[in-house]
């Protein structure tokens, strides 16, 4: 006879109680949630932001409410604020860092600044699309298209209702059939499970 497993309310529930059995959150989830931090801003700072997802789902267990799709919308929710929290502290740095002048360099960047440009023009318009969408509508897009998530769970994660979801989502369709010349970047069966 197999044993099934706990679901995850019943794990943080019993998390509560017993702080250590929330390690198997992060066993069951911490995969999932890497791959989006990874896709969103790289590797090495998804190592971090994936153990700050955690640190923030632990302290914040007593505010989780269950639902039919266990406790992964919440932990995306989560770790699109980190991401959003990690974007607004580089922008702060990168102020701060021109408003300090750099140092001058004893040798020339004109080749590296040549393929630097030269890369940019090269970039896959679908790139420059997805750069060009706001913060919200990119999210959006990124959960239901790198993460198949489902509208509803896009919006239990980002705390938001199903139908502001649908609307950030045909956004970004629109902007990114606009850049891929008319054609549609998602395919039909995305459109069936979602549509």
């Amino acid at each position: 006879m197999q044993v099934s497993e706990p679901d995850d309310a019943a794990i943080i529930l019993r998390s509560r109680h017993v702080p250590e059995e929330f390690a198997a959150m992060f066993d069951r989830h911490a995969p999932h949630i890497h791959r989006y931090l990874a896709r969103r801003l790289g590797d090495q700072v998804a190592d971090d932001l994936v153990a700050e997802t955690f640190l923030t789902a632990f302290r914040r267990r007593d505010t989780f409410r269950p639902g039919p799709h266990g406790a992964r919308p919440w932990l995306y929710g989560i770790a699109t604020h980190l991401i959003s929290q990690h974007r607004r502290d580089e922008a702060r740095a990168l102020r701060l860092q021109h408003a300090v002048p750099p140092q001058a360099d004893a040798f020339c960047h004109a080749d590296q600044v040549a393929a630097d440009v030269t890369a940019a023009a090269l970039r896959d318009a679908l790139t420059d699309a997805l750069a060009a969408l706001s913060d919200s509508d990119r999210d959006v897009l990124l959960l239901i298209a790198q993460e198949e998530l489902t509208y509803e769970q896009v919006a239990t994660a980002l705390e938001i209702p199903v139908g502001t979801v649908r609307s950030r989502m045909h956004r970004a369709r629109s902007v990114l059939k606009a850049a891929l010349g008319g054609s549609n970047p998602l395919t039909s069966t995305e459109e069936v499970r979602h549509g």
